[in-house]
């Protein structure tokens, strides 16, 4: 007991300072996990194996709480598996390499002795399922983790419950190197375990069931080994059951777990891990309770309804099409194949990817579209400029050439009274030759009381044809002699300015 203490609280300690230690070089070497959003260090899980590993050696080779054969060959198996895993990190096994090693090591360590061939057969199956299914719940920031301490310790009190105290202290070690890790896996995540750490624990937790529950009823055993990994197992369901739907091959990767439907629903990622921690709490609860017999075994029953309607519900959920793009993103739909789209083979991560980097050149065209069109903007303001300009200037002429018609039109003119000469009248059917307007200087500022007509300078008119005959200019009519009230009242009020201004200084 007071061992078990110990080596949890070592194990602890270690998994914490290890895991922090880990993190640099994992960056250093690109050891990432690239099917989140954002590239997470994958040396967590190795950090995990060793403290483990390290910890229940060390209390077996001091003779404190020998491990046993049956826990030692558990234990060198799922260092194997974590070795794969690793191997997996490192250089992208596929999912059917891991599956395989993993029901391989599993094969080499199931007490058949106790368990009889065919219940063997099926466990094998099961640590594989169980196994894979943990890798799956490595998805998300503090999942894996969390599910891990707690089945730990639950498939831990059915050990002691057993007076297996090696298993019992392996699980206890395991389950204080996962907390550990956690300090450096909560949400956002610094470190994840990766393939290694995930496949490690999911073979320990699995296999301590089997062992666990080797010899007693194979009803019953089904039942408590359901209800120890019932996350996981939900988990791996879930997913088979969703892609056999969707056509899709079984072990091809995707956003189809439990942490990711989760999210689909709205909840936050430490929602989701309160939510899936707190549904394996109950469910290792259920399963010790049975294992114990303080409960019936129609506990597990219930527990087993409660998942699979839990299943059906999370089946609704859609998890495989394409996510929403952006207003002005690139709209072309990606290349398909019969079990989807192409995007889909990597992830939920590289699919984003893909399609932030299609909203670019889309983006790119949008923005030079915009640049000629204000650009065709500009040239049609000039254009309208220029013609409301030429407009304006041929209205000008326009006027001008009615203004000066309007003055030839008004017939012959007349000379002022007191000419030296008179003007012959032209012969009739002869046209009015065109005059010549000249202006006089202004001779003087104006005087109060006088009008601004009165200071316009007189204009006469030289008829081009009549000024050697006379031999004196002959005077045109001024504009008052012909608009008299106008000029009237425009005297008047320039002597009404004049008399204000003097007024008011």
């Amino acid at each position: 007991m007071l061992y078990g203490i110990a080596a949890a609280t070592a194990s602890f300690l270690l998994a914490t300072l290890l895991t922090a230690l880990l993190r640099g070089p994992a960056l250093r070497l690109s050891l990432v996990d690239r099917r989140r959003q954002r590239p997470v260090p994958l040396l967590g899980g190795a950090a995990v194996v060793l403290v483990t590993g390290l910890v229940a050696w060390a209390g077996d080779r001091a003779g404190v709480v020998p491990l046993g054969a049956g826990v030692g060959r558990l234990l060198v198996a799922g260092a194997a598996v974590g070795a794969l895993g690793l191997a997996a990190d490192v250089w992208r096994l596929r999912l059917r390499w891991l599956v395989a090693g993993t029901a391989v090591a599993a094969a080499c360590v199931v007490p058949y002795g106790e368990t009889g061939p065919l219940p063997g057969a099926l466990a094998v199956g099961w640590m594989a399922l169980v196994t894979a299914a943990f890798r799956g719940l490595d998805h998300a920031d503090g999942v894996a983790g969390t599910v891990g301490v707690v089945t730990a310790f639950g498939i831990g009190a059915c050990a002691a419950a057993e007076l297996m105290d090696g298993l019992a202290v392996m699980l206890s070690a395991l389950a204080a190197a996962l907390a550990g890790f956690l300090l450096h896996n909560r949400h956002p995540a610094r470190i994840a375990l990766g393939a290694c750490g995930s496949l490690f624990a999911g073979f320990l937790l699995a296999g301590a069931a089997v062992f666990t529950r080797a010899g007693h009823a194979p009803g019953a055993g089904v039942a408590v080994l359901f209800a120890l990994t019932a996350v996981a197992t939900a988990d791996a369901v879930l997913v088979l059951l969703s892609r056999r739907l969707a056509g899709r091959p079984l072990l091809r990767g995707g956003p189809d777990h439990l942490p990711h439907r989760l999210r689909r629903l709205g909840l936050t990622p430490q929602g989701a891990v309160v939510v899936l921690g707190a549904a394996a709490f109950c469910g290792v609860l259920v399963g010790v309770l049975v294992h114990t017999r303080w409960v019936e075994g129609t506990a597990a029953l219930w527990l087993a309804g409660s998942a699979a309607a839990g299943v059906a519900a999370l089946l609704r959920v859609r998890v495989y099409e394409p996510p929403k793009r952006r207003a002005g993103a690139d709209t072309r739909v990606a290349r398909t194949s019969p079990h989807g789209t192409r995007a889909e083979l990597h992830g939920y991560a590289q699919e984003q990817a893909r399609t932030r980097a299609q909203a670019r050149p889309r983006a790119r065209r949008w923005a030079r579209a915009r640049g000629w069109a204000r650009v065709w903007g500009r040239a049609k303001v000039r254009v309208r400029g220029q013609v409301r300009g030429q407009t304006q200037v041929r209205m000008r002429e326009q006027a001008q050439g009615q203004a000066s018609a309007r003055v030839q039109g008004q017939g012959a003119v007349r000379a002022p009274a007191g000419a030296q000469g008179q003007v012959p009248s032209l012969p009739q059917g002869e046209a009015q030759p065109r005059a010549q307007v000249r202006e006089r200087p202004r001779a003087g500022a104006k005087a109060p009381g006088q009008s601004r007509a009165q200071l316009r300078p007189e204009r006469w008119v030289e008829p081009q044809g009549l000024a050697g005959v006379t031999g004196a200019p002959a005077r045109a009519p001024s504009r008052a002699s012909i608009f008299p009230v106008r000029q009237a009242r425009r005297a008047e009020k320039d002597q009404v300015s004049a008399s204000l201004r003097v007024r008011n200084g």
